[in-house]
């Protein structure tokens, strides 16, 4: 009964970082639309991510990386993608027989910059 309710935690806080890694790409995504280069862009979403993660209680910066990119061909695009190294959670001591997430979550979020 133990060993369940501690994979139940253990998975619980594996898609809660998940999730605040989905939540973090997107609303950077969104505070990047206020730049009109790249490199304003990219500004916004690194302030964003550390205004955010400070407050997190599922993720650390140090085990994060944010990268902000044109879309060729789609002048009008940006892609945000958030990368977390999640091998410091607590789901990596259970029983090896069970089958377990990847280590390294990765989400992405594309946003319009402007223009109809």
């Amino acid at each position: 009964m133990v060993f369940i309710l501690f994979g139940i935690v253990a998975y619980g806080v594996f898609f809660g970082a998940a999730h605040s890694v989905q939540q973090l790409a997107a609303n950077s995504a969104r505070a990047a639309m206020g730049g009109y280069s790249q490199e304003e862009r990219e500004m916004l979403v690194r302030q964003h991510v550390s205004a955010t993660v400070s407050s997190d209680s599922f993720l650390q910066e140090p085990y994060l990386d944010v990268r902000v990119e044109d879309i060729s061909g789609q002048p009008d695009f940006i892609r945000v993608t958030v990368t977390y190294d999640a091998s410091g959670l607590p789901i990596w001591s259970l029983y090896d027989g069970l089958p377990l997430p990847e280590k390294i979550i990765t989400r992405t979020a594309v946003i319009r910059t402007g223009g109809y």
